[in-house]
């Protein structure tokens, strides 16, 4: 069985292994380089009234997956949030996704938030896919991204409606 609840700094460890495996993968996020467990420590700090950070767990206490929202960016207006979602691969399928939305969801109206954006790579399936299933609908692109590395992905809008 997975729970949710809200990700403490003991977790940042944790969360900054499953995303560094998720970098090493390659063709699902942004991110081109991996991070340490400060990234999600001065993150998690960041804003704390405008952003939300959970974590799914299995009984054991094992970590296998988080999602996070946080004040949108530039291009979004102060009533969107931006949300992030990774799984630990080979975990995927045992509900984890589904838990954390349902609580971000609640979490991103606690905080005033109308809509939730999630700014997917175009060639991320599973992303699209994901967000897709949850409820979102495409809105927009951002066509020639250019990642930290140099390589240029478009980019797929989606928002959910809260």
């Amino acid at each position: 069985m997975i729970t949710v609840r809200k990700a403490h700094d003991l977790d940042a460890r944790e969360m900054a292994a499953i995303l560094n495996e998720v970098i090493r993968i390659g063709g699902t996020t942004a991110l081109t380089g991996e991070i340490e467990a400060q990234y999600f420590l001065d993150r998690m700090k960041t804003d704390p009234d405008t952003s939300s950070w959970i974590v799914a767990e299995k009984p054991n206490g094992e970590i296998v997956g988080f999602q996070w929202f946080t004040k949108g960016e530039g291009y979004l207006p102060s009533e969107a949030a931006e949300i992030a979602t990774f799984a630990k691969p080979g975990q995927q399928g045992l509900g984890i996704g589904s838990k954390l939305m349902e609580a971000t969801k609640a979490a991103a109206k606690a905080k005033g938030y109308k809509w939730i954006n999630a700014n997917i790579r175009a060639d991320n399936e599973s992303g699209l896919t994901y967000y897709q299933s949850r409820g979102f609908e495409d809105y927009g692109k951002i066509e020639g991204y250019q990642m930290a590395d140099g390589r240029r992905v478009d980019k797929i809008l989606k928002r959910f409606d809260l």
